[in-house]
């Protein structure tokens, strides 16, 4: 995934710092993510979502509202209605560069911004809640004792998430008048609500107001025991799943050619996780699986490792063989099973001498049908014929060169 860093215009004017995530291979989509109430576009959480749906092939541009992060302007002066501005301005500099947003994902108060901006965002099919609140007011709860003072001489102080942060009775009057149900009802996009029922800032009976109060599509997704941030890595990882898998189909993505060279496509491996051993693993625009190390080697042990996705294309190129053979000559094969063990044995090698390790694979065979020993033997002798099984019985020429500088 390639980051680009760029600023655009907002509402008032101003210039809101945004990070774009690149897909490394085709372009097939584009997202905009709108982050939390105080928080800034490089939450763990926006950058995990950001990450999966990079993998899949969508863009996606995530930035700081105004008076935020590294965002000008001043937050004291800021509202929910100039956060739906910022919004709709990031999908028009989305839209001079060709990339129109066709996806919207908010968090928490973003989450509700989202909601009230699709109606100015024509090019959106599909929009994304995590942890919003189905009224906007909601947010005032977070303002204790201040509220009143806010109130009655137009602004205070309010401590949030540790950092004190200066709010004016503009912000609590616009809040308050917003009502976010007739733009739910009247949506007319795909959504998906995900919330956590342990959620302390914002309910779950939001989510379930939400929910309700939308046509269909619609659907629903728990985050479980994720807290209102979604700061665990695997709660952060499970989201941005559900959303890449989600969206997928709202989105009508199509799968462009294979490149030149490559009639079945290209298997690209990218790291999810710098800090472990975690990869995705695209093969072409369509299909995904992780990669991983047991536990016990550093990992998280989310996908199968290394080895083990060696050992499942020899059993699966094995069981395909048998499969095959079986069908053209009619044979009453009902099912096949393979059972793969790969380890490292001793060998001698025959030019040098000297004792080394190989690559030694275990395979058995289970065939169930009513089939006679001739057939079960031919069958037997069948799976050596396995591409899979001839590549790695004999040597491998393998070409590495390094891509061109990635900044």
């Amino acid at each position: 995934m390639a980051t680009e860093r760029i600023t655009f215009t907002g509402h008032d004017g101003g210039q809101l710092a945004a990070r774009l995530d690149m897909p490394d291979g085709p372009h097939l989509a584009t997202a905009l993510f709108a982050h939390c109430f105080t928080c800034s576009k490089d939450i763990p959480a926006a950058r995990r979502i950001a990450g999966r749906l990079a993998a899949m092939g969508i863009a996606v541009l995530r930035f700081d509202f105004t008076g935020l992060g590294h965002s000008d302007g001043e937050f004291a002066n800021t509202t929910f209605s100039s956060n739906v501005g910022d919004l709709v301005a990031a999908s028009q500099y989305l839209a001079t560069r060709d990339m129109a947003p066709a996806l919207l994902i908010g968090h928490s108060l973003g989450g509700a911004a989202v909601l009230r901006a699709a109606a100015d965002i024509p090019s959106s099919k599909a929009v994304v809640t995590l942890g919003a609140p189905f009224d906007p007011g909601h947010v005032t709860h977070n303002f204790g004792d201040a509220l009143e003072t806010i109130c009655e001489l137009g602004e205070a102080e309010v401590s949030l998430g540790g950092r004190p942060f200066k709010i004016k009775r503009e912000f609590v009057e616009d809040v308050a008048a917003e009502n976010l149900g007739p733009a739910i009802a009247g949506l007319r996009r795909a959504l998906l609500v995900m919330h956590a029922p342990r959620d302390a800032t914002v309910s779950i009976e939001s989510a379930a107001q939400i929910f309700t109060t939308a046509k269909h599509p619609k659907s629903f997704v728990t985050l479980d025991n994720a807290d209102h941030l979604i700061t665990d890595p695997e709660d952060a990882e499970y989201a941005a799943g559900v959303i890449a898998a989600w969206s997928r189909h709202y989105l009508h993505l199509r799968a462009p050619a294979p490149p030149p060279g490559a009639p079945e496509g290209i298997v690209r491996v990218s790291e999810a996780d710098p800090n472990g051993f975690l990869q995705d693993v695209n093969s072409g625009p369509n299909h995904h699986i992780l990669a991983d190390e047991p536990l016990a080697y550093g990992g998280t042990n989310k996908g199968l490792s290394p080895y083990g996705l060696l050992s499942a294309g020899l059993g699966a190129c094995t069981s395909m063989t048998i499969r095959m053979y079986a069908r053209r000559k009619k044979w009453p094969l009902k099912h096949v099973w393979v059972d793969i063990h790969h380890d490292k044995v001793h060998a001698q090698d025959a030019e040098t001498g000297k004792d080394q390790k190989i690559n030694g694979f275990t395979r058995v065979i289970h065939l169930k049908g009513d089939l006679d020993d001739v057939q079960r033997q031919r069958l037997l002798e069948i799976a050596d014929k396995c591409p899979v099984h001839r590549t790695l019985e004999r040597s491998s020429e393998i070409e590495t060169r390094l891509a061109d500088v990635v900044q």
